[in-house]
């Protein structure tokens, strides 16, 4: 028997899910966890769809039978792969033929619990896009560049407090140099998508730390519902000598190639001016990172400044920190954390 479903009902079920789109569309974005087994390649796909168009829909199912038939076994074989169990769930576009016929094959060879998600990833994305519209206990951590606020992230997660790391499903840091060091960034439509994942896990009645972030992050954009959210929550703003900041960047970049560095420090040319910029590349080539890093903090220090004013100034909360101890650092956005919260009950 094959059910159709409610995206919801999957994730309470938790079934091995196979996305029958073309190996394209898997690559634009997924739902995280899928295997995908294309009922037709990328050029297969195109090809049905030209022939639909310009001739018929006779033609263009006669044509899509022809290069289905000699991949049945294969789909037997990749599925059982996939669920060994024989319980799945498949899914298309829209919940269409493709993902009824493959969820037929499945059933009439020993497949036990086959379900089909209804509306297909298309319902799946309207789903996880109103999901950011959500309220979230927010509190952001905040701070000028080379805080290490990342690693106070990472802290509250080791101390059991509930984090979304924004940066870490973005696979950027979110500067210029933000790339250095990651693998490739996930599409928007995919960054989206794992982001629901990490958040759909948490219980939206306790709080959630993120790190303070412009919307864009690299080449993906922050979903505008839930960037409102975290402009509109409180912040824990640390306020950390340059010095000790740019010590901070030089032991997090020193490594790293020069070459990659460089190009980082051109990028952002417009910014710092032309004189700083080849002043900056001079110290780098000499291997004055320490002075490189002060100078690219001038810019990076006037951009935040100026972005933090745009908050509501009850909303952030400046804390002096000596350097950037990120333990010890933790440790004091806690405490704060604990007494505004208390003065917040006592008022009620």
């Amino acid at each position: 028997m094959i059910r159709e479903i409610h995206i919801s009902e999957f994730f309470k079920q938790g079934a091995s899910l196979i996305d029958v789109r073309s190996p394209a569309e898997y690559r634009k974005g997924h739902i995280p966890g899928s295997v995908n087994i294309p009922l037709f390649s990328d050029a297969e796909r195109a090809h049905v769809g030209t022939v639909y168009t310009r001739k018929s829909q006779e033609e263009a199912t006669e044509l899509a039978y022809n290069y289905v038939k000699p991949k049945l076994d294969d789909f037997i074989i990749l599925s059982r792969k996939a669920a060994p169990s024989g319980t799945v769930t498949v899914h298309c576009w829209r919940g269409g033929m493709r993902s009824k016929l493959f969820a037929r094959h499945l059933a009439d060879h020993g497949f036990k619990n086959v379900s089909v998600i209804k509306g297909g990833y298309k319902a799946y994305r309207n789903y996880i896009l109103g999901s950011f519209n959500i309220p979230l206990q927010l509190f952001i951590i905040g701070g000028y560049t080379g805080s290490d606020k990342t690693g106070i992230i990472q802290r509250l997660r080791h101390l059991g407090h509930q984090v979304i790391d924004l940066e870490e499903i973005a696979a950027h840091k979110g500067s210029a140099f933000g790339h250095i060091g990651e693998s490739a960034q996930p599409t928007s439509e995919q960054f989206e998508n794992n982001l629901y994942n990490e958040l759909r896990k948490l219980d939206r009645g306790r709080p959630v730390w993120l790190e303070d972030e412009s919307r864009n992050i690299g080449g993906v954009n922050i979903p505008m519902n839930l960037f409102e959210q975290m402009r509109n929550s409180r912040v824990y703003f640390l306020e950390i000598p340059k010095k000790e900041r740019s010590k901070n960047l030089v032991a997090t970049y020193k490594c790293t190639d020069k070459t990659l560095l460089a190009d980082a420090i051109i990028k952002i040319t417009k910014r710092i001016g032309g004189l700083n910029t080849r002043l900056a590349l001079q110290y780098l080539e000499e291997g004055e990172f320490y002075e490189a890093a002060m100078l690219t903090l001038q810019y990076y220090d006037k951009s935040y400044l100026k972005a933090i004013g745009y908050r509501n100034k009850n909303d952030v909360i400046y804390i002096n920190a000596k350097n950037t101890n990120t333990i010890e650092n933790t440790k004091i956005i806690l405490e704060y954390h604990r007494k505004h919260e208390l003065c917040k009950i006592n008022t009620i």
